[in-house]
């Protein structure tokens, strides 16, 4: 391939990087893994004989598919496995930055294209039901294609889609209205006097059983950390207890909140989604672009 050629296909494929991106994300629901998913379609490409390609656009999004389903496999066999790092290393560890390049515009418009809570739903779903539900309902790519990348028939990717179709709409009705900001104060309260007292059993009690947690990798050696179940985080928190006096609550872009800040200056965030009076998902933000488009109130 000569060096027009790569450069012709290098901008074909970043013609391609936002929906490829997109798709990832709804399957990963994390943007740095979306980004390295979609890193590896283009080194797959790059490696192939990318002129027998008839339709680029397809070719790339069964590569990003098939990438992504084994990175949900690989993160459905570790569920079973208890994270032993404890949670304040998450949260001392500042992210340093990605291994490529993110426009902070472009990632708001990321998150903001598929909701926390359909994230939280999708994350409920096998590895096969996401990425059957996601191609078919949110990009209507043909069931035959969802097949190849699946390993199965048609008629049994159309369950799958189905199947996963009614858990999403028997979790959405399932769901209360959204908690009120008094609630979810009260909520975050009583999560934080738990965390200072080191009660494992106080924070239990306001996290739901499959509660996830989630700090984002950084590029300076500092591994994504993912925790679930609200037993093995709270073990796990109550090693914090000692340094929770400076953890102040917040109310972050709208939802209550927890920040760690110093001098006036935030270092750390802590963000929950609620569901059924219980904390469902918590999101540590430490990476300065991101803590900075944050709109803080307390």
């Amino acid at each position: 391939m000569t060096t027009d050629d790569k450069e012709l296909l290098a901008r074909r494929f970043e013609a391609c990087r936002g929906h490829l991106r997109a798709v990832a994300y709804r399957m990963l629901g994390s943007p740095s893994e979306a980004d390295d998913a979609v890193q590896e379609a283009w080194l797959r490409l790059s490696r192939s004989d990318a002129g027998a390609i008839e339709n680029l656009q397809a070719w790339l999004t069964t590569v990003v598919a098939r990438v992504c389903l084994d990175m949900l496999r690989s993160r459905a066999a570790r569920r079973e496995e208890p994270i032993q790092e404890p949670i304040q290393k998450s949260i001392e560890a500042a992210p340093a930055g990605r291994g490529h390049p993110i426009d902070p515009e472009q990632e708001a418009v990321l998150a903001d294209s598929v909701s926390v809570a359909m994230l939280v739903m999708l994350d409920r779903l096998t590895p096969a039901e996401r990425v059957a539900f996601v191609l078919r309902d949110a990009f209507a790519v043909p069931f035959e294609d969802i097949a190849g990348i699946l390993g199965r028939s048609s008629a049994a990717v159309r369950q799958l889609a189905s199947r996963a179709r009614r858990r999403l709409q028997g979790a959405s009705l399932a769901r209360p209205s959204p908690a009120t900001l008094a609630q979810q104060r009260q909520v975050v309260e009583a999560f934080l006097a738990a965390l200072r007292a080191g009660d494992v059993a106080g924070l239990i009690a306001v996290l739901d059983p499959e509660v996830v947690v989630r700090r984002e990798a950084g590029a300076g050696g500092g591994k994504r950390v993912e925790i679930r179940g609200a037993e093995n985080w709270a073990r796990g928190a109550v090693a914090f207890a000692q340094h929770a006096q400076g953890v102040s609550l917040a109310v972050l872009n709208g939802s209550a909140g927890l920040v760690w800040a110093s001098q006036g200056r935030l270092l750390r965030a802590l963000r929950f989604t609620f569901a059924g009076g219980k904390i469902v998902q918590a999101d540590i933000i430490a990476d300065p672009v991101r803590l900075r488009e944050l709109e803080v109130s307390y």
